[in-house]
């Protein structure tokens, strides 16, 4: 066989936490070294455009801090003092410290924890085959998407629709809830090609003025948790000027007479007054898309980070029912598309030994969880051991006093398996180095898009990493475990999902790179009917009844609006002692807490600021650069103060997700995110805090 040639472009696809998935060309070096990444051209989503913080991964994927020896901690939890231990011997400690426990309270005092710090289907779901053999608690994964994904389901019935290439054949295009230039570009391809070809507006709706809204035809800037308030108004609006499709209504959704009643009082003076929004701006928005049957609304996970998201979600998406756009081309909505694949992941996972019976534990409630809540243990045992792949819990989950108090807990075993040594990494008992994407073979579906798309190894890892397949393999054989799936290797799980699903073989993905799941055209967009039993789309939602998970009702559901509202007695609305409303968005050099150890992200992205209106700082005492504290019930964070004038007055904004070490004092910006339960099912509501800030 010959010897590979380098240089050479291999393919794959960008593992991350983000929409896009974006198809690769990786300019490949030497059998361990990459150079620049790129978009694949021949790809039609991704069209030769990644965002610039992939294209620069040969810096951290050869980031001289890397993980790549097992360690075992000497000192205190957190003490940073390490003892270097042979893998095969940590995976020893780790099963042994799992039986431990396991035998003093039972199979679900141990939280196998991950999450989408990759979002390749074998490397990342494997775990869950584990905790099925063992009956150990699950993993309720709520972080990103419940709020979305659920109001969303209330209305359509599915987790689908309008192919997203169709934004570059709209007339109109909303993005509302994303910050598309900086968490997925590939929607700013789409929807700029539409502009250039066929002079089509751009609405970006958001709670600051962003990278996405500064490209906008019409920015909306509103106040965070008010989206509902903005699309009843329009919906008001479209049935007043006689801008609603009747005849589209009375066949397709459930109960348009009794929605347009309801909004009879949904003026947009009524929601300028909660929105911040001016009537003049709110009748704009809704002449243009009651008039331009070709509107696309790109629906973001802005949505999943409020308490009131579901209700706002399902709001939203109730405009292009009411307009009728889901009839063309070009025209409907989209928010993922993660309900088209159907794949069979039962060997991945072990589906055939899930048990329902077994506790799963919300993600979101991880402080509460480890520190004891009963609530949130279910009832259940205590959680006295743990393995951590792909996620960064002492950085991203919310209310961090509790979640670095729970991981700091002396009867607390845990086990991290990581790329740098992140601050979860810090508070480990044993962390043992993880690969990177282009080191191991996996397969990704785009939930922003419609395709299967393989990413195989293709350079060889440092000698001490080892992927996540392993890891979990290697723990199931001192378990004394043997399903199937612990003795197949990546490449044949793959195969194997693909064919149990229909999607053909590993051999035929190869020789394509992708596959296109896209639905037809009428299934799409719904014309053949909704995903709900009468085919409809519902304007009246029953909250309780939308579940699509193994998780029972939370927070309260029996308060939920039954028809699209803006639903004010669910956010954390500011008060007199605390002033403002704090909203943690994406910074566009991060990705969650991946790439926040980069050199080049981090020169960009400069230090942790708090962005503030000018207005609100003067009126503080504080001027640009100023040494801010910012402050709740839950805790206190120390950062600098950006004068930002686009925001609305009484919000504030801290952009990404640095670890705790970048802030003065060392408590990161999710100190001041609630844990609480958030209606209907559960999520992160982390741009939903109310705060004070104090100058220092």
């Amino acid at each position: 066989m010959n010897a590979p040639v380098y240089p050479r472009t291999g393919f794959s696809a960008c593992p991350h936490d983000c929409p896009s998935t974006c198809a690769l060309d990786v300019e490949l070096l030497a059998e361990n070294r990459i150079g620049r990444i790129r978009g694949a051209k021949d790809n039609d989503y991704t069209k030769g455009v990644i965002c610039a913080k992939v294209a620069r991964y040969a810096e951290r994927i050869h980031n001289p801090n890397r993980l790549t020896q097992s360690l075992r901690r000497k000192g205190e939890k957190g003490s940073g003092e390490w003892q270097v231990i042979d893998f095969e011997d940590a995976l020893d400690e780790i099963a042994e410290a799992f039986l431990k426990a396991e035998a003093r309270l039972g199979a679900e005092t141990v939280w196998p924890y991950y999450y989408a710090g990759t979002m390749g289907l074998v490397q990342r779901d494997g775990i869950n085959r584990l905790r099925h053999a063992k009956k150990y608690s699950g993993f309720y994964g709520t972080i990103c998407t419940n709020m979305a994904w659920t109001g969303y389901i209330a209305g359509a019935g599915a987790i689908a629709g309008s192919d997203p290439r169709e934004m570059a054949k709209a007339d109109c295009v909303v993005i509302w809830g994303t910050n598309a230039v900086a968490t997925q570009v590939n929607v700013m391809t789409h929807a700029i090609q539409a502009r250039k070809d066929r002079g089509a507006k751009i609405v970006a709706i958001d709670i600051y003025q962003n990278e996405t809204m500064k490209q906008a035809d019409l920015a909306l800037c509103l106040k965070p948790g008010t989206d509902g308030a903005l699309a009843c108004a329009v919906m008001h609006v479209l049935f007043r000027d006689g801008l609603a499709d009747r005849a589209y209504l009375a066949a397709y959704t459930d109960a348009p007479e009794a929605l347009e009643a309801h909004l009879a009082e949904k003026t947009p003076a009524w929601a300028a007054a909660i929105t911040g929004l001016s009537v003049a701006e709110i009748e704009t928005f809704a002449r243009l898309v009651g008039t331009t049957r070709r509107t696309f609304f790109r629906l973001g996970y802005g949505f999943s980070r409020q308490r009131n998201g579901a209700v706002a979600m399902h709001a939203a998406l109730s405009i292009p029912a009411v307009s009728g756009a889901w009839q063309y081309e070009g025209g409907g909505a989209f928010h993922s598309n993660s309900g088209i694949f159907h794949l069979d992941k039962t060997a991945i996972e072990g589906l055939d030994l899930l048990d329902p019976t077994v506790r799963q534990l919300d993600q979101s409630r991880t402080g509460p969880v480890l520190t004891g809540d009963a609530d949130a243990l279910k009832g259940g045992p205590p959680v006295t051991a743990m393995i951590v792949q792909n996620t960064n819990p002492v950085t991203v989950c919310p209310d961090q006093t509790l979640v670095k108090r729970g991981f700091a807990r002396d009867d607390l075993f845990v086990a991290v398996h990581e790329q740098i040594m992140t601050d979860t990494a810090k508070m480990a008992d044993i962390v043992l180095p993880a690969t990177m994407f282009l080191e191991h073979d996996d397969i990704y579906k785009g939930g922003g898009h419609q395709y299967l798309i393989l990413g195989p190894k293709l350079v060889e890892p440092p000698e001490g990493c080892r992927t996540n397949h392993q890891v979990i393999a290697g723990l199931a054989r001192r378990l004394g475990l043997d399903h199937p799936g612990f003795a197949m290797n990546e490449r044949e799980h793959i195969d194997a999902m693909l064919q149990r699903s229909g999607w053909g073989t590993l051999a035929d993905l190869e020789e394509k790179r992708w596959i296109d799941c896209q639905s037809d055209f009428e299934t799409a967009h719904f014309l053949n009917g909704f995903g709900h039993p009468d085919r409809k789309f519902h304007f009246r939602v029953d909250w309780a009844s939308v579940n699509n998970e193994n998780y029972g009702p939370v927070g309260p559901v029996a308060d939920m609006p039954t028809l699209p509202d803006h639903w004010a007695a669910a956010i954390e609305a500011a008060d007199d002692a605390h002033p403002f409303r704090l909203a943690t968005s994406p910074a566009r050099q991060f990705l969650n807490s991946s790439f926040n150890e980069t050199p080049s992200s981090i020169g960009r992205e400069g230090r942790p600021e708090l962005m503030i209106h000018p207005e609100d700082a003067a009126s503080l005492g504080i001027a640009a650069g100023d040494l801010v504290v910012i402050g709740n019930a839950r805790g206190e964070v120390r950062v600098h103060a950006r004068l930002f004038e686009g925001l609305k007055r009484g919000v504030v904004i801290s952009e990404g997700l640095w670890p705790n070490s970048a802030f003065v004092g060392g408590n990161g910006i999710n100190t001041l995110t609630g844990a609480d339960p958030v209606a209907p099912f559960g999520g992160a509501a982390v741009h939903d805090s109310k705060v004070w800030v104090k100058a220092v």
